[in-house]
C-alpha cells in the first residue's frame, strides 16, 4: 500500500491558524504549535468578553437610572418595583436611554411608579 502524504491539508490547516493569529507578538504569530495555543486562548477570551460586555452594559444602565432616581427623590428599587406593579414593561436599556434623552418623560415614569 502506498504512503499517503498529507502535506497539502496540513499546510492549509497551519496557514489558517497563522492567518488568525497574525497580529500576535513573536513566536505566537510564527510557530504553528504556539500559534494554535494562542488562537485557542484568544477565542476563549473573546467568548468571555462577549458575556462580560452584556454584564457591563447592564451595570451602566442601572447606574444611570439610579442616579436619575436619586435626583427625583426615589430609590432605584422603589422605582423598578413601582413600574412592575403598574405593568409598565420597559427594560433597563430603554429606561437609561429615556434618562439621557428625555428627562420629562422619565419624571412622568417616576410619578407613575410612585402612585
Amino acid at each position: 500500500m502506498s504512503r499517503v502524504k498529507s502535506s497539502v491539508s496540513s499546510r492549509r490547516r497551519r496557514k489558517k491558524v497563522l492567518k488568525a493569529v497574525k497580529g500576535q507578538m513573536g513566536s505566537r504569530s510564527r510557530l504553528a504549535k504556539i500559534a494554535r495555543e494562542a488562537l485557542r486562548k484568544a477565542l476563549i477570551a473573546n467568548y468571555i468578553g462577549r458575556k462580560n460586555k452584556k454584564r457591563d452594559f447592564r451595570a451602566l444602565w442601572i447606574t444611570r437610572i439610579n442616579a436619575a432616581c436619586d435626583a427625583e427623590g426615589i430609590s432605584y428599587s422603589q422605582f423598578i418595583g413601582g413600574l412592575k406593579k403598574k405593568g409598565i414593561t420597559l427594560n433597563r436599556k430603554m429606561l437609561a436611554e429615556i434618562v439621557v434623552s428625555d428627562r420629562a418623560g422619565f419624571k412622568s415614569l417616576v410619578n407613575a411608579a410612585q402612585k
